[in-house]
Parts: structure tokens; sequence; C-alpha cells
């Protein structure tokens, strides 16, 4: 199943820097495995803000809290999922659109 990620990274901008850079060096290796492992299978950087959105697959939600609720930032995380279902209009169905 297929679910859009937003999430909101809530650290404070005054919090410990030493911390800040352990979380980031952390969430960067936790994302690639869950990239590796095709949970994230796409990301964007929302621009201008400390935030990204997603598609990320998952059996079920629990499945997928699981995966979110592993990044090392997930205590300052906000996150809001939408799941997703196949539209009948889908481009892909009239094949590869440029």
């Amino acid at each position: 199943m297929e679910f859009m990620v937003f999430i909101t990274n809530t650290f404070p901008a005054d919090g410990d820097k030493n911390l800040l850079a352990k979380l980031a060096d952390a969430e960067s290796a936790r994302a690639a495995e869950l990239a590796a492992d095709g949970v994230i299978k796409k990301i964007w950087r929302r621009t201008g803000q400390k935030s990204n959105v997603g598609i990320w697959t998952a059996s079920d939600a629990t499945q997928l809290h699981s995966a979110i609720s592993s990044l090392p930032f997930f205590p300052w995380l906000e996150v809001e999922v939408w799941p997703l279902a196949e539209h009948p209009n889908d481009p892909k169905k009239y094949g590869d659109l440029k």
C-alpha cells in the first residue's frame, strides 16, 4: 500500500548542536535503510521549510507507523499521512508519458 507522508522537523533552532549533528547523521543512515528496503519510494524537500513529502510503502498503517517511528528525529517530527488509492485516470495507464 502506498502512502503520501508529510514530515515537519520541529527540532528547536536553539537546540543542542551536537545532538542535532548526531541525529542528522543517524537520520540519513536510517532513511537510506528504509529506501533500500523499498519503504521510502521517493522523497522531496519542501522549499524553504524544515519539512519533506514522500511516497512510502507499507503493508498497512501499523507497519508504516513502525517505519516512521524508527527515524531518529521521531520525537521532534510532526507527521501527516494520506493513504493512497489508484485513480482511474492515472496517466500511467496510458503508457509512459514524459
